[in-house]
């Protein structure tokens, strides 16, 4: 029973992802192993959106105070430790998050899996919308 709410979660947290390409192992969820790997994949999605998320800022950053390196360099330092307390932040999150599942088990690896995509989705947007004024 446990299990068929992850998977309504799962269903409902692809969405997004699943938009994007035209096929992805969210596609059509219909078992706890399809939840599973959907949960694997729109994780690895979510990292690699965060990482270009990151590395765009990084860049207007560096555009931004062309003219100002030590200002450039300063406020990328600020960025990249913001960004390591951030990741610690998250993972704290999705320890409570994930609390009732037991390490190691799929369902385990389903809820972490979930909640680190949807922070890392939300932090994505955070970092598009710093600088765009």
């Amino acid at each position: 029973m446990k299990s068929m709410a992850w998977l309504v979660l799962l269903a409902a947290a692809c969405g997004a992802h699943a938009a994007e390409e035209e096929s992805t192992p969210c596609d059509n969820v219909e078992s706890d192993q399809q939840g599973y790997a959907c949960a694997a994949y729109n994780k690895q999605a979510a990292e690699r959106g965060l990482k270009d998320a990151y590395d765009d800022l990084i860049q207007r950053i560096r555009d931004q105070y062309a003219d100002e390196s030590d200002k450039a360099n300063a406020l990328a330092g600020r960025m990249e430790a913001a960004e390591k307390l951030w990741t610690q932040l998250r993972d704290a999150d999705c320890k409570v998050e994930t609390y009732a599942e037991k390490p190691g088990s799929k369902a385990f690896e389903a809820a972490w899996n979930t909640c680190v995509a949807q922070r890392s989705d939300e932090r994505s947007e955070y970092l598009q919308g710093i600088g765009q004024q």
